[in-house]
Order: structure tokens, then sequence, then C-alpha cells
């Protein structure tokens, strides 16, 4: 066995396998880190979905950034909206995530002079290729209380969505209070509402599609890792159990296999001669 083992094949193969084994369980490691970190991030979220409303102001300001822990909490904001800022954001899958266009955002200016941007939903586009403004729902007209929850502004890092520039007027990529505030003249609230009722009720006509809550799609990121990051952790220590036990099973296999050729080559070697037949003469001479 050990002249097996230090034969060049099996050196590198013992040296792959005592590498894999660390680096498969430091990938379990990483996905049960990610499972846990998932489970702290739905608690928090759930809380914030179940807690009272609150005015969007208690929790956030122009030029700072929406705290982790109130992402997702109700909040509340009144005001009149003002349309002429209207924008919209490209590249935005309605509730069924089956078809691509717009998200309206409309900025709505509160009594006290500052501006909310507020998500009133997913329409289609307005043509084929999306260059054109799509067709709005106007927004509700006079003082209108609007409820939502509470979205942090969206970076290419947080989306993975790349920020073109040179769009078309009034279309953008990301939702970007900072990025608003230099063409809005009232000061924009950090983060964004994500619109989920109006008080007083809009007329259907004056409606967008609302954005799903983070519990009404798997793709949310309050449900992806549940049934995902455990079980990959849990396959990848399998993986690095399992290499041990390969390593063995080959070992046996080749030690098997020179056993066998090596007493194949012994019985071929003490073999009996055959005796060779003896020849005659013509006539028996």
């Amino acid at each position: 066995m050990f002249r097996i083992l230090l034969t060049r094949r099996w050196v590198i193969l013992t040296l792959v396998f005592l590498l894999l084994i660390p680096a498969m369980y430091w990938l379990g490691v990483w996905q049960f880190h990610r499972y846990q970190q998932t489970n702290r991030s739905n608690q928090v979220i759930s809380q914030n979905l179940a807690a009272r409303p609150t005015p969007m102001e208690s929790l956030t300001r122009p030029g700072v950034s929406v705290p982790a822990g109130e992402t997702y909490r109700t909040v509340t904001a009144t005001g009149h909206y003002d349309q002429a800022h209207e924008f919209v954001v490209r590249h935005r899958t309605d509730a069924a995530g089956d078809s691509i266009g717009f998200y309206v955002i409309t900025p709505l200016v509160t009594a006290d002079g500052k501006a909310v941007l507020v998500n009133r939903g997913w329409v289609q586009p307005g043509n084929n290729s999306g260059a054109e403004y799509p067709t709005v729902p106007g927004a509700p007209g006079g003082t209108v209380t609007v409820s939502g929850r509470l979205r942090p502004d969206e970076t290419s890092a947080a989306t993975g969505i790349r920020d073109v520039q040179g769009l078309p007027a009034r279309q953008y990529m990301l939702i970007d209070s900072a990025e608003q505030a230099k063409r809005l003249p009232e000061p924009v609230l950090a983060g964004y509402l994500e619109l989920t009722g109006t008080s007083p009720a809009p007329p259907a006509a004056d409606s967008a599609e609302l954005v799903p809550g983070p519990n009404a799609s798997s793709n949310s990121q309050a449900v992806v890792g549940k049934g995902v990051h455990l079980p990959y952790a849990i396959q990848w220590w399998l993986f690095a159990v399992m290499i041990p036990i390969g390593w063995w099973v080959l070992l046996r296999r080749d030690l098997r296999d020179r056993r066998r050729a090596e007493a194949a080559a012994k019985s071929t070697e003490y073999a009996p001669t055959p005796p060779v037949a003896a020849t005659t003469g013509v006539g028996g001479e």
C-alpha cells in the first residue's frame, strides 16, 4: 500500500483531496452564516411589517441613509403630489414577474415643505423598445395621506442594476433621493415610500399596479435563503465527509487491481512449458 501511496499519481491525488476538505468545510460555514443572516433579516422585516404605522419623517431625513433596521417599516406621509417632477424607473417587472415595464415615482410635498418619493406602482411600457415615456395614471389631486413600506435608496451595488446615463427625459434606472434632490425644489427625504394605500382612495383609473410586498414573492429578499442556504451548507459538509471515504474506496480499488495484475504475472511466470513434439525423418529414419 505504501508503495502505491508514494507514487506520483497518489501523492497528487492525496494533496488535492486534503485541500478540498477544508475548502468544502469553509463553504458550508459560509452558507450557514448566510442562513443565519437571512433569518435575522427575515425577523426584522416581519417585525417591521407588523409594526404600527409611523410618519416617514420620524425615521429618515434629507441627505442620510435609511437605517437597515427600518427597511419595510410601515410609514405614512401627508401632502400633495407634485406631478411636474414625476419620473419613471426603467426595467421593472410586474407583480407576476412576467412583463417588464416602469415604476412610477411621484414626489409628495408635505406641509412642512419636504418631498417624499412615492413609488405608486408598475405600468406597462409605452412601446416595444421602452424608449417612450409610458402612459401613467394621474396622481390624486389635493391633500392625501399615503401609507406604504419604507425602502432605502437604490444603488447599483445593492440591486445589481447598472445606472445608465443619457436616458430619455424623466427616465431613470434607480430610485435615488440624492439624485432627485438635484432637480426638486424641496429637500427630499432619504429613501422612498413603496405605496400600499391612499386616503382618500383614488379612482381605479388613477392607480398603477402596486408593488407586491416582500412575502408575496419567492424572489423577494425577505424569503430568499429560508430554504436555500441551510441545505447548501449541509451539502458542502457532506461533500467534505465523502472525500476521505472516496479516497479510501479509490485506494482499495487500486490495491485490488495491482494485486490481480501481480497474481496474473506470477501465474504466467511459473506456468509449465508445454513439451515440444518430437520430429522424425522420412521413412522413420
